[in-house]
């Protein structure tokens, strides 16, 4: 048996999510289904976390197990020949059996885009937040800076959550306007249910004067979710990125 650390990249538009349902289209189920037919058998995989349905990923981390003889490389290839567009294996390389790319995981980095022109652009439909009115990026950042550090976020969570430890550390937030897109970008050791889509629908809530500027502090610390802002929706939300030790 040996164990396979993919890469993915992927357009979550057309899936309910990472993980396999029932009776719903995810991207695991995809996977599984693509290396079914190089591999000959159904191979277990495992991601490094959930996504919601719509939501994008340019650097989720899972990995395939399986009894091959297929190189890493000839691997990725394969998979990629038979995949689906809206989904592409960015890497692939062996480690060793006792990893797993959701525990040892050590930091990710989730990035929302938000198009904040006038009009929607038809470019980024499904793949970016549309909010007309205008952000004012710096603005936004210095009061996002109030997430950074060890915090109970339960605010920021799910009503229906089922995590007991709301506790989270968040290393880095920035938001950064290029042109008519505003970025959010947040790197955490972890983050709960819908927290990085609610930590952005407060900002946009903030700036729309739902809350008032300066009153994050007093949010995080009433650990009370109705007192943050609504959340933000599915379609703007990335995983960028998911660090490991050394592996």
């Amino acid at each position: 048996m040996r164990n396979f650390l993919l890469t993915l990249l992927f357009d979550g538009g057309a899936y309910h999510g990472w993980q396999v349902q029932e009776n719903a289209v995810t991207v695991q189920e995809t996977l599984q289904n693509a290396a079914e037919r190089i591999l000959g058998a159904r191979c277990p995989v495992t991601g490094c976390s959930r996504t919601d349905a719509g939501v994008h990923a340019l650097g989720f981390c899972c990995c395939l197990r399986a009894e091959t003889g297929l190189s890493p490389e000839r691997l990725q290839a394969a998979l990629n020949a038979v995949l689906p567009r809206d989904i592409a294996v960015g890497g692939c390389r062996e480690v060793p059996l006792t990893f797993h790319p959701r525990y040892d995981c050590r930091r990710k980095t989730y990035r929302y885009l938000v198009w904040n022109g006038k009009t929607r652009n038809p470019f980024y439909e499904g793949r970016a937040c549309f909010y007309p009115y205008r952000l004012d990026a710096p603005f936004l950042h210095a009061q996002a800076q109030a997430f950074c550090g060890k915090h109970d976020f339960s605010a920021f969570c799910a009503a229906n959550g089922s995590v007991e430890d709301k506790v989270r550390t968040i290393y880095a937030f920035s938001v950064e306007r290029e042109g008519d897109l505003v970025r959010f970008t947040v790197t955490g050791d972890g983050f709960l249910y819908n927290m990085v889509r609610i930590l952005v629908g407060t900002l946009l809530d903030l700036q729309a004067g739902r809350l008032e500027a300066g009153s994050l502090p007093a949010v995080l610390e009433s650990r009370d979710r109705a007192r943050a802002g609504a959340t933000a929706p599915a379609e703007g939300l990335y995983l960028v990125r998911a660090d490991y030790a050394d592996i």
